[in-house]
């Protein structure tokens, strides 16, 4: 298929360096003239877990339905700095497409089974300073294809 043209933007609601929990929020926008299936396209944003627990994505908003947005919790290996997990946010077919010129968010949250911290301000995707959507490319984005948009740590 033709490649696909997204362009992703991203800030952190809580900018804390100790949270119990970690708030990525994500503005996808098709910047090519095609329509994008949305169930082709992942986002991965990386981080430390800071003693490894079960843990619980909520998609708190998107405009597709927070039950069509999906997150799933990857242990790396190798590990790298600033990441030894990234969380997988996926789309299931009912989120339909993303017509061209137009744009969508995905408000998310996560956290451990106990509750205890996170340290933000090692996370290879955290962004300590943007108060909204801003382009950033410590978060990744895939299709079928490959890498889409960011740098992979």
């Amino acid at each position: 298929g033709s490649h696909m043209n997204l362009k992703v933007e991203f800030f952190n609601a809580g900018t804390q360096a100790q949270s119990n929990s970690i708030y990525p929020k994500f503005r996808l926008t098709n910047t090519g003239s095609n329509a994008i299936n949305l169930a082709d396209v992942k986002l991965h944003y990386y981080f430390t877990v800071d003693g490894d627990k079960a843990q619980t994505f909520w998609c708190d908003w998107s405009p597709v339905g927070s039950s069509n947005v999906t997150g799933t919790f990857v242990k790396m290996n190798p590990t790298t700095t600033g990441a030894d997990q990234y969380l997988e946010i996926a789309f299931s077919s009912a989120a339909g497409t993303l017509a061209a010129n137009t744009s969508i968010e995905v408000q998310g949250r996560f956290a451990k089974s106990d509750w205890t911290n996170y340290n933000q301000a090692d996370d290879y995707s955290f962004n300590s300073s943007a108060t909204t959507y801003t382009s950033w490319d410590k978060v990744t984005a895939y299709s079928a294809e490959g890498l889409i948009w960011g740098i992979e740590p």
